[in-house]
Protein backbone atom coordinates (compact mmCIF):
# COMPACT_ATOMS: atom_id res chain seq x y z
CA UNK A 1 0.00 0.00 0.00
CA UNK A 2 1.38 3.38 -0.99
CA UNK A 3 2.18 5.85 1.78
CA UNK A 4 1.31 8.69 -0.57
CA UNK A 5 -2.12 10.30 -0.26
CA UNK A 6 -3.98 9.81 -3.56
CA UNK A 7 -6.44 12.55 -2.54
CA UNK A 8 -3.51 14.99 -2.90
CA UNK A 9 -2.16 13.45 -6.11
CA UNK A 10 -1.33 16.88 -7.56
CA UNK A 11 1.49 17.27 -5.03
CA UNK A 12 3.42 14.22 -6.28
CA UNK A 13 1.85 12.85 -9.48
CA UNK A 14 4.29 12.82 -12.39
CA UNK A 15 2.21 13.66 -15.45
CA UNK A 16 -1.01 14.97 -16.92
CA UNK A 17 -2.10 13.24 -20.13
CA UNK A 18 -4.74 15.16 -22.07
CA UNK A 19 -7.10 13.95 -24.77
CA UNK A 20 -8.04 16.45 -27.46
CA UNK A 21 -11.17 16.46 -29.61
CA UNK A 22 -12.93 13.74 -27.61
CA UNK A 23 -16.36 15.37 -28.08
CA UNK A 24 -17.52 15.60 -31.69
CA UNK A 25 -19.32 18.94 -31.23
CA UNK A 26 -16.16 20.54 -29.81
CA UNK A 27 -14.06 19.24 -32.70
CA UNK A 28 -16.60 20.72 -35.11
CA UNK A 29 -16.76 24.13 -33.37
CA UNK A 30 -12.98 24.47 -33.81
CA UNK A 31 -13.25 23.25 -37.43
CA UNK A 32 -11.26 20.09 -36.71
CA UNK A 33 -11.93 16.65 -38.14
CA UNK A 34 -13.53 14.14 -35.77
CA UNK A 35 -10.62 11.85 -34.79
CA UNK A 36 -10.50 8.14 -35.55
CA UNK A 37 -8.06 7.62 -32.66
CA UNK A 38 -7.34 9.72 -29.55
CA UNK A 39 -5.36 12.95 -29.90
CA UNK A 40 -2.90 13.14 -26.97
CA UNK A 41 -0.81 15.93 -25.47
CA UNK A 42 0.86 16.48 -22.11
CA UNK A 43 0.89 19.05 -19.33
CA UNK A 44 3.57 19.11 -16.59
CA UNK A 45 2.59 18.91 -12.90
CA UNK A 46 3.53 22.62 -12.61
CA UNK A 47 0.30 23.30 -14.56
CA UNK A 48 -1.83 22.40 -11.52
CA UNK A 49 -3.60 25.21 -9.68
CA UNK A 50 -6.06 24.87 -6.82
CA UNK A 51 -8.99 26.98 -5.67
CA UNK A 52 -7.84 30.10 -3.86
CA UNK A 53 -5.06 30.74 -6.39
CA UNK A 54 -5.74 32.48 -9.72
CA UNK A 55 -5.45 31.30 -13.29
CA UNK A 56 -2.63 33.43 -14.69
CA UNK A 57 -2.89 34.77 -18.22
CA UNK A 58 0.30 33.97 -20.15
CA UNK A 59 1.95 37.16 -21.36
CA UNK A 60 2.09 35.83 -24.93
CA UNK A 61 -1.63 35.20 -25.54
CA UNK A 62 -4.57 37.47 -26.23
CA UNK A 63 -7.13 34.65 -26.53
CA UNK A 64 -7.16 32.35 -23.48
CA UNK A 65 -9.95 29.76 -23.63
CA UNK A 66 -11.60 27.62 -20.95
CA UNK A 67 -12.25 23.90 -21.49
CA UNK A 68 -14.09 22.04 -18.71
CA UNK A 69 -13.22 18.34 -18.43
CA UNK A 70 -13.55 15.23 -16.28
CA UNK A 71 -10.15 14.18 -14.95
CA UNK A 72 -9.40 10.53 -14.18
CA UNK A 73 -6.91 9.92 -11.35
CA UNK A 74 -4.85 6.76 -11.71
CA UNK A 75 -4.53 4.73 -8.50
CA UNK A 76 -2.67 1.70 -9.86
CA UNK A 77 -0.09 1.93 -12.60
CA UNK A 78 0.35 -0.33 -15.58
CA UNK A 79 1.38 -0.81 -19.19
CA UNK A 80 -0.95 -2.06 -21.93
CA UNK A 81 -3.86 -2.18 -19.47
CA UNK A 82 -6.80 -4.14 -20.96
CA UNK A 83 -10.08 -2.28 -21.37
CA UNK A 84 -11.80 -5.05 -19.40
CA UNK A 85 -9.83 -4.23 -16.23
CA UNK A 86 -9.07 -0.55 -16.88
CA UNK A 87 -11.45 0.80 -14.23
CA UNK A 88 -9.58 -1.18 -11.55
CA UNK A 89 -6.70 1.26 -12.14
CA UNK A 90 -8.87 4.32 -11.38
CA UNK A 91 -8.70 5.78 -7.87
CA UNK A 92 -11.12 8.63 -8.46
CA UNK A 93 -11.82 11.78 -10.39
CA UNK A 94 -11.44 15.56 -10.41
CA UNK A 95 -13.13 18.34 -12.28
CA UNK A 96 -10.50 20.08 -14.43
CA UNK A 97 -10.06 23.03 -16.72
CA UNK A 98 -7.74 22.71 -19.70
CA UNK A 99 -6.82 26.38 -20.13
CA UNK A 100 -5.70 26.94 -23.70
CA UNK A 101 -3.96 29.85 -25.41
CA UNK A 102 -6.08 29.44 -28.53
CA UNK A 103 -4.26 32.00 -30.70
CA UNK A 104 -0.95 30.31 -29.91
CA UNK A 105 -2.43 26.86 -30.57
CA UNK A 106 -3.80 28.00 -33.93
CA UNK A 107 -0.37 29.35 -34.89
CA UNK A 108 1.34 26.13 -33.78
CA UNK A 109 -1.15 24.04 -35.76
CA UNK A 110 -0.64 26.12 -38.90
CA UNK A 111 3.13 25.59 -38.64
CA UNK A 112 2.90 21.90 -37.73
CA UNK A 113 4.45 22.59 -34.33
CA UNK A 114 3.65 21.05 -30.90
CA UNK A 115 1.01 22.71 -28.69
CA UNK A 116 3.22 23.05 -25.60
CA UNK A 117 3.11 26.85 -25.36
CA UNK A 118 -0.66 26.79 -25.79
CA UNK A 119 -1.42 24.08 -23.25
CA UNK A 120 1.36 23.52 -20.70
CA UNK A 121 1.96 26.90 -19.05
CA UNK A 122 1.77 27.45 -15.28
CA UNK A 123 -1.85 27.38 -13.96
CA UNK A 124 -3.14 25.79 -17.19
CA UNK A 125 -4.74 22.91 -15.23
CA UNK A 126 -7.11 24.12 -12.49
CA UNK A 127 -8.54 21.19 -10.53
CA UNK A 128 -11.23 20.55 -7.93
CA UNK A 129 -10.94 18.50 -4.77
CA UNK A 130 -10.40 14.77 -5.32
CA UNK A 131 -13.63 12.82 -5.88
CA UNK A 132 -13.50 9.19 -4.67
CA UNK A 133 -14.38 6.62 -7.31
CA UNK A 134 -17.53 5.48 -5.50
CA UNK A 135 -19.02 9.00 -5.71
CA UNK A 136 -19.23 8.64 -9.53
CA UNK A 137 -20.40 5.08 -10.23
CA UNK A 138 -20.92 5.83 -13.94
CA UNK A 139 -18.30 8.34 -15.17
CA UNK A 140 -19.61 7.86 -18.71
CA UNK A 141 -22.87 9.59 -17.83
CA UNK A 142 -22.29 12.75 -15.80
CA UNK A 143 -23.02 16.37 -16.63
CA UNK A 144 -20.23 18.98 -16.76
CA UNK A 145 -20.85 22.71 -16.88
CA UNK A 146 -18.91 25.96 -16.80
CA UNK A 147 -19.96 29.58 -16.30
CA UNK A 148 -18.00 32.77 -16.96
CA UNK A 149 -19.20 35.59 -14.70
CA UNK A 150 -22.39 33.58 -14.01
CA UNK A 151 -23.22 33.05 -17.71
CA UNK A 152 -23.36 29.40 -18.80
CA UNK A 153 -20.84 28.71 -21.56
CA UNK A 154 -20.40 24.93 -21.48
CA UNK A 155 -22.92 22.25 -20.52
CA UNK A 156 -22.43 18.70 -21.73
CA UNK A 157 -22.50 15.05 -20.74
CA UNK A 158 -19.60 12.62 -20.69
CA UNK A 159 -21.95 10.29 -22.60
CA UNK A 160 -20.98 12.42 -25.64
CA UNK A 161 -17.32 11.34 -25.44
CA UNK A 162 -16.04 9.64 -28.59
CA UNK A 163 -13.57 7.42 -26.69
CA UNK A 164 -14.61 5.96 -23.32
CA UNK A 165 -12.46 6.03 -20.19
CA UNK A 166 -11.54 2.30 -20.42
CA UNK A 167 -10.61 2.78 -24.09
CA UNK A 168 -8.43 5.79 -23.22
CA UNK A 169 -6.67 3.98 -20.37
CA UNK A 170 -5.89 1.07 -22.68
CA UNK A 171 -4.80 3.28 -25.59
CA UNK A 172 -2.60 5.59 -23.50
CA UNK A 173 -0.97 2.81 -21.47
CA UNK A 174 0.05 0.99 -24.67
CA UNK A 175 2.21 4.05 -25.48
CA UNK A 176 2.93 5.73 -22.13
CA UNK A 177 2.96 3.62 -18.98
CA UNK A 178 0.52 4.95 -16.43
CA UNK A 179 1.68 5.50 -12.85
CA UNK A 180 -0.08 6.07 -9.55
CA UNK A 181 -0.97 9.76 -9.27
CA UNK A 182 -1.17 10.40 -13.02
CA UNK A 183 -4.14 12.37 -14.31
CA UNK A 184 -5.98 11.84 -17.60
CA UNK A 185 -8.02 14.76 -18.94
CA UNK A 186 -10.80 13.25 -21.04
CA UNK A 187 -11.77 16.13 -23.34
CA UNK A 188 -14.24 19.00 -23.35
CA UNK A 189 -17.77 19.50 -24.66
CA UNK A 190 -18.63 22.37 -26.99
CA UNK A 191 -18.94 25.99 -25.85
CA UNK A 192 -15.32 26.99 -25.28
CA UNK A 193 -14.77 30.74 -25.27
CA UNK A 194 -12.27 33.44 -24.40
CA UNK A 195 -11.70 34.71 -20.85
CA UNK A 196 -10.31 38.05 -19.70
CA UNK A 197 -8.42 39.34 -16.70
CA UNK A 198 -10.71 39.48 -13.61
CA UNK A 199 -13.27 37.05 -15.08
CA UNK A 200 -14.68 34.52 -12.61
CA UNK A 201 -14.95 30.92 -13.81
CA UNK A 202 -17.27 28.55 -11.99
CA UNK A 203 -17.46 24.91 -13.05
CA UNK A 204 -19.20 21.84 -11.75
CA UNK A 205 -20.29 18.25 -12.06
CA UNK A 206 -24.02 18.08 -11.34
CA UNK A 207 -24.62 16.88 -7.78
CA UNK A 208 -20.93 16.16 -7.10
CA UNK A 209 -18.60 19.18 -7.01
CA UNK A 210 -18.21 22.84 -7.93
CA UNK A 211 -15.12 25.05 -8.10
CA UNK A 212 -14.40 28.73 -8.72
CA UNK A 213 -11.32 30.44 -10.14
CA UNK A 214 -10.43 34.04 -10.96
CA UNK A 215 -8.37 34.98 -14.01
CA UNK A 216 -5.46 37.30 -13.27
CA UNK A 217 -2.34 38.60 -14.92
CA UNK A 218 1.04 37.80 -13.46
CA UNK A 219 2.78 40.86 -12.04
CA UNK A 220 6.48 40.93 -12.80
Amino acid sequence: MSARNIARFWEWGKKIICVGRNYADHAIELKNAIPSEPVLFLKPPSAYVREGSPILLPFYTSNLHHEVELGVVIGKGGTAIPQSSAMEHVAGYVLCLDMTARDVQDECKSKGLPWTLAKAFNTSCPISDFIPKEKIPDPGSINLWLKVDHIVKQNGSTSQMIFSIPYLINYISEIISLEEGDLILTGTPKGVSSVQEQDELQAGIDGIVTMTFKVDRKSY
